[in-house]
């Protein structure tokens, strides 16, 4: 496997993403969407092609950061060499963090070096909340709950396989946060928000970190509960750029199921494109019938699509919000795509991301060929808000169009198929 050292330059700019509904109870591969286009829609950063778009820079932005090293560290490249002479099964990519990064991620958005984009929801202000017994066993499936002083639920979360719940507040002054509330069956603790001392910005530059202790640690006297049950879904972008990556799945689902194995998992596959197309959305229910998630894969052709912009709000509300998961499995979510939502429909976004941290969904972009940065951020915020982690695809496997190196520290280039297959087992609490 190859080390990467990518690049750390980005302006990002502005856009919005929105969001519609599909519950699990359609039959299997059967239901669509076909919303009407949102009347007068229009923004100009998304009218130009990918490649126009690539760096998210303008020019004099990208002359500020070739006169300033340390805004770009010095790029290094490592490859090992890989086999890619089954060119199906073979796309490679990188895995990213953010929230095992948070000073990382924080820093870039502090310097200026990135914005997030309009449409994104805004994760800079983060409660980690650290969950153990009595004897210091990190407590995965715990619920941890941020109160405002007017009672009001600003966040909820759910405590990963680590322990680790994340909770998130909007922009405002910290003597309006209460408490958190941690709770497991009968075992709770409330935690009271407490102010760092060094001062009212914590001894930090950053203006919009708040006073706010943003690491608190909470301890049960209950033993730890983990979930046999895993739920498996992905969502995949059916237009016509996403060939290579639709052809895939197709080819490789059936060796991903077998190497993670079939007891207590169920898979669902679920499609979208974007409006005037064949269909906007395609959801199917979970199931363990792998030949079944076969079979619907193997229905679908990569086309459709036109502008950059895609349906990705509506296939996140109908997938995170409006479809029933179990609430005791472990639940993942791989979303494949390579363009952002439409403008215009942050509330439903932020809706689709809360819902999918009150239960528990770790959503884990994979970014393909032909994005640009706006995808990345987007993709970014969207695995910190859900204690997912951020995948996207590289140039080594000479597969496809060409891959935007990601702005992150270094990281290893294994196969897609590896990475998914890791990750699953990664996520997955009793083997």
């Amino acid at each position: 496997m190859s080390i990467k050292k990518a690049v750390a330059y980005l302006m990002c700019i502005t856009m919005a993403a929105g969001l519609t509904g599909c519950g699990s109870d359609e039959e299997s591969c059967s239901y669509s969407s076909t919303a009407a286009p949102i009347e007068g829609e229009s923004f100009d950063a998304y009218e130009s092609s990918a490649d126009e778009a690539d760096d998210g820079l303008d020019g004099s932005a990208a002359e500020d950061i070739a006169e300033s090293p340390e805004a770009a560290p010095e790029q290094g490249v490592v490859h090992e060499e890989i086999d890619n002479s089954d060119k199906i099964g073979v796309l490679t990519a990188g895995e990213w963090n953010d929230n095992d990064n948070w000073g990382f991620f924080r820093n870039l958005i502090s310097s200026g070096t990135i914005t997030l984009p309009e449409y994104c929801f805004d994760v800079t202000r983060r409660i980690k909340v650290e969950i153990t017994d009595g004897a210091g066993t990190p407590l995965p499936n715990v619920t941890a709950v941020l109160v405002d002083k007017d009672g009001n639920l600003v966040w909820s979360a759910v405590s990963g396989k680590d322990g680790a719940a994340y909770l998130f507040y909007p922009d405002t002054e910290p003597q309006e946060l209460d408490f958190v509330n941690v709770v497991s069956g009968e075992a709770s603790q409330q935690l009271p928000i407490e102010m760092n001392e060094q001062g009212d910005d914590g001894g930090q530059e950053d203006e919009q970190t708040s006073a706010i202790n943003e690491t608190m640690q909470a301890v049960l006297e209950t033993p730890e509960s983990l979930y046999e049950k895993m739920q498996v879904m992905f969502i995949l972008d059916t237009t016509g750029s996403m060939g290579d990556e639709m052809l895939f799945l197709q080819s490789e689902f059936g060796s991903i199921a077998e190497a993670v194995g079939s007891d207590n998992i169920e898979y669902s596959v679920n499609f979208y494109r974007d409006k005037g197309d064949e269909y906007v959305t395609k959801c199917n229910p979970f199931t363990s019938d792998t030949a079944e998630i076969s079979a619907c894969l193997n229905a679908e052709i990569a086309t459709g699509g036109g502008d950059h912009p895609e349906a990705v709000a509506e296939i996140l509300t109908e997938t995170l919000a409006d479809t029933q998961w179990d609430s005791e499995a472990v639940k993942v979510a791989f979303l494949i795509f390579d363009a952002p939502p439409h403008s215009g429909t942050k509330s439903e976004l932020d809706r689709a991301i809360h819902a999918a941290s009150e239960q528990g969904i770790h959503v884990v972009p994979v970014v393909s060929s032909n994005s640009d940065r706006y995808t990345e951020i987007f993709a970014r915020v969207l695995a910190v808000a859900t204690n997912g982690t951020y995948v996207f695809l590289t140039d080594d496997s000479g597969v496809g169009g060409s891959h935007l190196e990601p702005i992150i520290g270094d990281y290893q280039v294994e196969l897609l198929r590896d990475i998914i297959i890791r990750l699953i087992d990664d996520y997955r609490q009793v083997k």
